[in-house]
């Protein structure tokens, strides 16, 4: 049984939205911790756009470096991840602000 309470209301409500790509995210979420997606800086700056905006449904990692402005929105990061995003001008964002500001989830990049 989930004991976070946090992650089974977000797991609900996205599961709620008629979106496909709320959908997979909640699906994603709904696994096991040790299961779930871990995404390093390094993954962000090898793969996503400038401005761009991406959802990791997980954690993200601090290892790497990010030289790109970029919005990245995820369950949980790494201090060191916060840090790096932040020095570029990017936003660390929790999947919940993401949901609630772009409930079509339009030009959004899931990277798992």
């Amino acid at each position: 049984m989930k004991e976070n309470t946090e992650l089974v209301s977000l797991v609900e409500n996205l599961k709620k939205a008629q979106k496909p790509i709320w959908k997979r995210v909640a699906k994603e979420l709904s696994k096991p911790r040790r299961r779930r997606v871990q995404v390093n800086i390094s993954k962000i700056e090898q793969y996503a756009k400038p401005d761009s905006t991406v959802l990791v449904p997980g954690k993200v990692l601090g290892s790497g470096n990010l030289s790109k402005k970029v919005t990245v929105a995820a369950f949980a990061f790494s201090d060191s991840a916060k840090t790096l995003i932040g020095k570029v001008g990017g936003k660390a964002i929790s999947i919940e602000n993401l949901h609630k500001s772009n409930p079509d989830g339009k030009g959004v990049t899931i990277m798992s």
